[in-house]
């Protein structure tokens, strides 16, 4: 029996391809928990209109699953009772013309957190975790922004906080953090060129280092590169948005998935 990707087997059946790995260690329940919550993010950022399209209130009650190889699925929920595997919020698409798209969006982003801390600990118990191994475990999920916070907007708000301290607490000087915060939103489209100059890119690491990508929620780097949407201000990384330097360059106002696809939506 097989339900969400989990086997009686205790191994779990990646969708593409059908590779197996045993989530026997906390590294590996942590892995599970980081590909399926890249899915989810997936589906509330770069694939939003997709996802709305998808979660239609005249349908039966659905369900937003994460899978572990990051690909995500609206679908109904198990038949089985009880599931093998902790479900997520059920009937997700009811609420969608009942509120606020934005409002809507991250009403399932905290049920998507939920839902994934529920199967992670699952596992865990499932494996026989003791304290310690519950307690890393948990670590490492912390450490992580989470669903809410990067569909929200607030887990950037938090690292510019934190930027901000780290700034102040390190006595640089206020002329050049405004120069620095004076450049444009499109300062992703020459960062690659003004890393190579001499003391940029360390100054850089530590005032951006802080910034998350709106889509995936890793981390800034200076030998990535990022585009900034001109509307939210979310900042992204070009591969999440398919976006190359090059093509930025004919690009006079940005806007991200999520923002072209409320433009477009009456």
């Amino acid at each position: 029996m097989s339900v969400a990707g989990y086997t009686e087997s205790n191994t779990l059946t990646e969708m593409d391809g059908g590779a197996q790995y045993n989530l026997r260690t906390v590294e590996e329940v942590f892995r599970d928990f980081k590909g399926r919550r890249a899915a989810l993010i997936k589906a509330l950022t770069t694939d939003v209109g997709n996802f709305y399209e998808q979660c239609d209130p005249e349908k039966e009650n659905l369900c937003l699953y994460g899978h572990p190889n990051e690909q995500w699925e609206v679908n109904l929920p198990a038949e089985e009772v009880p599931p093998e595997l902790p479900e997520p919020a059920l009937g997700i698409n009811f609420a969608r013309d009942g509120m606020q798209e934005k409002d809507w969006l991250s009403l399932v982003a905290v049920h998507s957190d939920a839902w994934l801390l529920a199967v992670a600990f699952y596992f865990g118990a499932r494996f026989g975790f003791d304290k310690a191994d519950r307690k890393r475990l948990f670590t490492m999920i912390n450490d992580l922004p989470t669903i809410f916070e990067i569909v929200t907007g607030s887990a950037k708000k938090q690292a510019n906080e934190k930027s901000s301290v780290s700034n102040h607490s390190s006595n640089k000087s206020k002329s050049s953090s405004k120069a620095r915060g004076s450049e444009p939103a499109k300062f992703s489209k020459s960062m690659q060129a003004k890393d190579k100059e001499e003391g940029f890119e360390e100054e850089d690491e530590e005032e951006h280092g802080e910034t998350l990508c709106g889509a995936c929620g890793e981390n800034y780097a200076s030998d990535e590169f990022w585009i900034c949407c001109d509307i939210c201000e979310k900042w992204f990384h070009g591969k999440c948005v398919k976006i190359t330097p090059a093509r930025a360059e004919h690009i006079k106002q940005y806007k991200c998935p999520s923002c072209s696809n409320k433009r477009a939506r009456p």
